[in-house]
């Protein structure tokens, strides 16, 4: 099934332009935890103190996640705090020197999400990754893996007073909004994920892929997309 999803469109390659658009969702597809919740770890794991600091707000944090607004406060916030005092350019630094060694951990990758992301761009396909995870260190561990070329679409961040703070979460609807400002419209070829959240963009492709989905996520989806909807189990 993906065999034929990743060459159907090589004949397109004559004209010397892309034969459709493919987009990846990043984690739970090519890598196979949270890149960014990582990354957030390892910085309270090297920076004790912040954890320690944190330990008394958690409960309050856990309280205030039970709603969606409230989760998105609570992120922000563990965010923020992970990142007080972080500029810019040490925060590519910190980002760049993570992502790179976590792309070299061949554990936290999917072989088969990889060899399909490569065999759609080897077919002409215009291949956009396309995640909630932020962009300096998505770029970081793509670059890493030897997928440079291929196009990123994730979450930032910008510097506040305190240090870096969440700019854009590229996570649901916003995903579609993101690849609109980039001239990537609705309805694209085709797209893998494995999360519930990306139901906007997977309803959006003529064909989708749900990657290892759990019982209630691929109930869900396939009420929406019935017959667009193809599953694959990736190790």
């Amino acid at each position: 099934m993906i065999g034929a999803f990743a060459h159907t469109g090589a004949s397109a390659n004559i004209t010397g332009t892309p034969s459709r658009i493919v987009l990846f969702d990043f984690d739970g597809v090519l890598v196979r935890g949270d890149s960014f919740t990582l990354f957030l770890r390892d910085r309270y794991a090297r920076a004790w103190w912040r954890g320690l600091l944190l330990l008394p707000l958690l409960p309050a944090l856990a309280l205030l996640a039970t709603t969606r607004r409230g989760h998105r406060a609570a992120a922000r916030f563990i965010v923020v705090w992970a990142l007080c005092g972080v500029d810019v350019s040490l925060y590519r630094t910190l980002a760049e020197t993570f992502g790179q060694a976590l792309a070299r951990d061949s554990r936290e990758f999917s072989r088969a999400a990889l060899a399909a992301l490569n065999a759609h761009r080897h077919a002409g396909d215009r291949v956009l990754v396309v995640t909630a995870c932020e962009e300096m260190l998505a770029r970081a561990i793509l670059d890493e893996l030897g997928l440079d070329a291929v196009e990123l679409v994730g979450s930032r961040l910008a510097p506040s007073r305190f240090g870096m703070r969440i700019a854009l979460h590229n996570r649901g609807i916003e995903k579609a909004n993101q690849l609109r400002l980039r001239g990537v419209r609705p309805p694209w070829d085709i797209a893998y994920s494995a999360s519930l959240d990306d139901l906007p963009m997977l309803a959006a492709a003529r064909a989708a892929v749900l990657v290892n989905p759990d019982r209630a996520t691929l109930a869900a989806v396939s009420a929406r997309l019935r017959r667009r909807l193809s599953v694959v189990e990736w190790q």
